[in-house]
């Protein structure tokens, strides 16, 4: 029986892995800049921002001026910012009551907001996931290049240090893989504290303005709460 010889196989397929967790270790790393960099912009830099804006609008909304709330919402600053965004939705849709627009402004912040950051938060899962197989399959290469060249010992004699560099190259694929996702576990563990901070923080704004809101219609003779 003729023995296969799988060196012009395995030798690229090992280069390829090498390649493979390089690219989805800077895919991993845009993911996480990426993410990072959105939920910054859809929250207020700190509570004093976010209570000076909302100060005013509060104060706009009781004197039922809504225009200059939609005016200041509607502004660059304010574009990218969840709370805004959902404040203006809030107003457009002010003939609701205060449990039915609080409905709409909560699935509003799921589809808008919440759903691409999950979205990401995925692709995130999938390289920490991804990394380690590949890492171990880069291993089950090297050692079957490896056991090969034991199986040709008799024939062309072997030098025990070949193998032995062959063994440390196929258990570096591992502990490669492995490299590229604690690093990226840990991001995502912060990522997810983060995107709670910001359901939190979007639920007590909002909060806070439609409760304001509802008094200013009210008085207005706008729906009951």
């Amino acid at each position: 029986m003729t023995d296969i010889d799988l060196t012009p196989i395995l030798g690229p397929a090992g280069a390829a892995i090498y390649i493979a967790l390089g690219l989805i270790a800077l895919y991993g790393m845009f993911c996480v800049i990426l993410l990072v960099r959105r939920i910054a912009q859809k929250q207020f830099a700190n509570d004093a921002a976010a209570g000076q804006f909302l100060d005013e609008v509060s104060k706009q909304v009781k004197q039922k001026n809504f225009d200059a709330v939609t005016e200041m919402c509607d502004t660059p600053a304010y574009w990218s910012k969840a709370v805004p965004q959902l404040i203006l939705l809030a107003l457009t849709n002010r003939k609701f009551g205060p449990a039915k627009l609080r409905r709409m402004l909560g699935e509003a912040f799921e589809r808008d907001v919440l759903s691409d950051l999950e979205y990401r938060t995925s692709w995130v899962a999938t390289v920490v996931k991804s990394a380690p197989m590949l890492g171990l399959l880069g291993t089950v290469i090297g050692m079957i290049n490896a056991f090969a060249k034991i199986g040709a010992a008799q024939e062309s004699g072997l030098d025990p240090k070949l193998l032995a560099e062959d063994i440390s190259l196929a258990l570096f694929t591992t502990a490669l893989g492995l490299t590229v996702a604690i690093p990226l576990v840990l991001a995502g563990n912060m990522i997810s504290v983060r995107i709670g901070k910001l359901q939190d923080s979007v639920q007590q704004y909002l909060g806070r303005f439609v409760d304001d809101l509802s008094e200013a219609t009210a008085e207005s003779g706008g729906p009951p709460s």
